[in-house]
């Protein structure tokens, strides 16, 4: 796929087959999360690669929209140390997305699952993974085969309006 076609069919699949992800793609999209920009090249990312079923259920009760972490065969947890950066979060985005569409590029469907902005998320999450203090969590990414089928995204989708040139009035 070309970059364009890798942006328009990246989805958000909340649904998975109940098929194995090959390790190799799993080395290939956690590759991509490590060649993401940082700022200051700082590279505060950790993440936690997740396949054991009763670890999923567990992510999954994380709250009420982390339902597809039980069913998806992997879950990667990205987290960050806060006190190696301050703009962990940034870092973390932007290593999650590359990992998106890296997915997206080998076939398989993700989802971005919210975890940072509430603490009793991350705490439940640190407690399941023994993830220790002062490295954050910012979401967990479901990962699979596609079990929906989503149509990609087409031109009529970009807002022009929300375009302004030179200024915000431009």
């Amino acid at each position: 796929m070309d970059f364009d076609e890798v942006v328009r069919k990246r989805r958000s699949i909340r649904r998975y087959k109940d098929k194995e992800v090959p390790q190799e793609m799993i080395d290939n999209i956690m590759k991509s999360a490590f060649y993401s920009p940082s700022a200051s090249n700082k590279r505060p990312w950790h993440f936690v690669v997740v396949e054991d079923e009763e670890k999923k259920k567990a992510l999954a009760e994380t709250h009420k929209y982390a339902g597809m972490a039980a069913t998806a065969p992997v879950v990667i947890v990205v987290c960050a140390d806060e006190e190696e950066a301050s703009h962990w979060i940034e870092d973390a985005s932007i290593a999650t997305e590359h990992m998106h569409l890296k997915a997206t590029d080998l076939g398989l469907g993700s989802c971005w699952i919210q975890v940072r902005g509430e603490e009793e998320r991350e705490e439940h999450v640190g407690n399941v993974l023994n993830i220790p203090e002062g490295i954050r969590v910012l979401c967990l990414l479901s990962l699979g085969y596609p079990g929906e089928e989503k149509r990609e995204h087409s031109v009529e989708e970009v807002m022009e309006d929300r375009i302004h040139r030179e200024d915000f009035e431009g």
